[in-house]
C-alpha cells in the first residue's frame, strides 16, 4: 500500500521526504528549561535543515511511583507550550491521557500522541481523532505491529485521516523491551508515515524499582538502523543532564550529543531516500 504524506506547515512526513524530528524533555520541569531545550533544537535542526516538532509532555500519568514528578499539569503546561510554539515558531506535541483532556489540548497541540499504555483506548483515540489534528499513536509495548491495523480504523471510523504510528519496542521479559524493525514496514504497509521512538525504546520499564531505568548508550545504533529501515520520523527526549532529569533520565540523549547524532542520522537517510544535500 502506497504511504499517505501527512502535512503540518511546511513539514511532511512520508514519500520521500527527510525524516522529521520530534524532540525535547520529556516532561516540562520547568517554562525556562523547557524554552532553552527548545531555542537550542531549533538552532541545531534549523542549521542541518531538519524539520522539527518540539515535545515534552505536561503530565506523566505512567510514573512508577506516586512520588515521582508528573509535570505542571494540563493548565499551566498548555500556557508553556503556547509560549514555545509562539516565541519559535515550531510546532508542539504533547501526550494527553482522558477524554476530558483533549479539547483544551487542541487549543494548543499541533500533534496529539495518543501514549502507548492507552493505545487501544477507543474512547480516547477517536475524541482524538475528531479534533482533525494529526494524531500520532504510539504502538503499546504489548501489542504486535499489526495489531495496530484496529487502531488506525477506530481513527479513520472517527473521520480522522491524519495519522502517525510510533515504534517504541515491545516487552521482552520482564523490565525490559526489544525493537523489531520489521515492525516499521508492518505499520507502513497500512499507508501511514511511521515514526521511531529511540529513546523509549530502549527504556528498562520498572526497571530500578522506584522509576524505569534504561540503556542509552544504544539510543544511536537503534535509531541508525531505524532511519536505514526508511522510517519517516524520530521521535527523541533530550536534556541538558539526563542525570538529573526529573524523568527517563536513563534513556535521554545528553542535548551537547543532538547535533553529531542527527548528522550521521542525515547522511543514512539521503543515502536512503536517494536523495541529494
Amino acid at each position: 500500500m502506497k504511504t499517505k504524506t501527512i502535512k503540518l506547515g511546511s513539514i511532511v512526513f512520508g514519500g520521500n521526504h527527510p525524516f522529521v524530528l520530534i524532540a525535547g524533555p520529556c516532561v516540562i520541569e520547568s517554562k525556562q528549561g523547557a524554552l532553552a531545550i527548545g531555542k537550542k533544537l531549533k538552532s541545531i535542526t534549523d542549521r542541518l535543515n531538519v524539520p522539527f516538532i518540539f515535545k515534552a509532555s505536561y503530565d506523566k500519568a505512567n510514573r512508577t511511583s506516586i512520588d515521582s514528578f508528573r509535570g505542571p499539569g494540563l493548565i499551566d503546561g498548555l500556557k508553556i507550550l503556547s509560549e514555545i510554539k509562539s516565541q519559535l515558531q515550531v510546532p508542539v506535541l504533547s501526550d494527553v491521557h482522558s477524554i476530558e483532556e483533549v479539547d483544551r489540548a487542541a487549543e494548543v497541540l499541533d500533534v496529539i500522541q495518543i501514549p502507548a499504555f492507552l493505545c487501544r483506548q477507543t474512547d480516547l483515540v477517536v475524541k482524538a481523532a475528531r479534533t482533525g489534528k494529526i494524531v500520532n499513536v504510539k504502538k503499546g509495548q504489548f501489542l504486535a505491529p499489526w495489531d495496530m491495523k484496529s487502531v488506525v480504523k477506530k481513527i479513520e471510523h472517527a473521520g480522522g485521516g491524519r495519522i502517525l504510528l510510533t515504534e517504541r519496542g515491545v516487552s521482552f521479559g520482564y523490565n525490559n523491551l526489544v525493537t523489531d524493525f520489521r515492525s516499521l514496514d508492518v505499520m507502513r504497509g497500512f499507508g501511514y508515515p511511521v515514526i521511531f521512538d529511540a529513546t523509549h525504546s530502549v527504556q528498562q520499564p520498572g526497571g530500578l524499582g522506584h522509576a524505569s531505568g534504561g540503556n542509552s548508550e544504544y539510543i544511536p545504533l537503534l535509531s541508525r538502523c531505524a532511519v536505514a529501515a526508511g522510517c519517516d520520523g524520530l521521535f527523541m527526549e533530550t536534556h541538558p543532564d539526563p542525570s538529573k532529569a526529573l524523568s527517563d533520565g536513563p534513556n535521554m540523549v545528553p542535548l551537547n550529543q543532538v547535533d553529531a547524532f542527527l548528522k550521521k542520522l542525515i547522511a543514512i537517510d539521503r543515502v536512503v531516500k536517494g536523495t541529494s544535500k
